[in-house]
């Protein structure tokens, strides 16, 4: 891999005390995570328990009504005044958005464009690159998720797992943080689902710092430092994967992989 797809010093996520509602409904309940610089962390639980809003309020892609996220410190999507948060202005948050990458699980791929222009797009956009130096970095950096052959295919000519080993590709090209996963496999077909993982355990290996909400059981207890089990917007527990998933001490973690091992 080449000097140019090097990234920033892994970033440390802190979620402190984070309330998000959709009108009547609580989705998440008083939130409180700690992800240390490049730790992978594995989000598992039920559908509607709150993992994907999590990861979409961990990058102020829903801004929560209580509590606050930060990034190395610095907090996303406000700012102190006095006692109170204030809102950024979007252009500010899109800058800190830019040091967190997001892989959807439906990989939300420009359709007019190249698989190239696809991973270029984002560094010349926010004024990292030139449009020449951003090409040089997408062509590195589908090489290493293994399309080096489809540069100048569009995502209606890949597979699903391939448009989402492109996805990858475009969240590494910001050289982010941090990597928020969400669902990267649920979209795909069940043959195509180990090449988007072996992509993902090659990036934890490589200490980039990812959050990954996963029903990929087996996955989590091979990938992850940490397990957190979410219920109901609350995270019921966490701790290593033998702790969590071959040793859980909650019974609501006991029931949820009674059903799902």
């Amino acid at each position: 891999m080449s000097g140019a797809t090097n990234g920033p010093r892994p970033a440390a996520v802190e979620v402190h005390d984070v309330h998000k509602w959709y009108g009547a409904q609580q989705v998440l309940r008083g939130v409180r995570l700690t992800v240390r610089p490049g730790e992978v962390t594995v989000v598992v639980g039920p559908s509607g328990s709150g993992k994907s809003t999590l990861l979409r309020v961990i990058n102020h892609l829903e801004k929560p009504e209580a509590g606050h996220v930060s990034l190395n410190g610095e907090l996303i999507g406000v700012r102190r005044q006095g006692e109170h948060l204030r809102e950024l202005s979007e252009r500010a948050i899109l800058t800190q958005r830019s040091r967190i990458g997001f892989v959807f699980q439906n990989f939300n791929l420009f359709p007019h464009l190249t698989v190239l222009d696809n991973v270029a797009a984002a560094p010349v956009a926010v004024g990292r690159l030139s449009r020449p130096g951003a090409r040089e970095l997408a062509r590195d950096l589908l090489a290493r998720v293994g399309l080096a052959d489809k540069v100048l295919a569009y995502p209606r000519q890949l597979s699903g797992g391939q448009q989402q080993r492109v996805a990858i590709a475009r969240a590494l090209a910001l050289r982010p943080g941090v990597i928020l996963f969400d669902e990267p496999t649920s979209a795909l077909d069940p043959e195509l689902v180990g090449e988007v993982l072996a992509v993902i355990k090659d990036l934890a290996h490589s200490g980039t710092t990812l959050v990954i909400v996963t029903h990929e059981i087996g996955f989590a207890r091979e990938i992850a430092d940490r397990v957190v089990f979410m219920d109901d917007g609350r995270i019921v527990e966490q701790g290593t994967p033998a702790e969590v998933l071959d040793h859980p001490r909650q019974e609501r973690t006991r029931d949820f992989l009674s059903k799902v091992l």
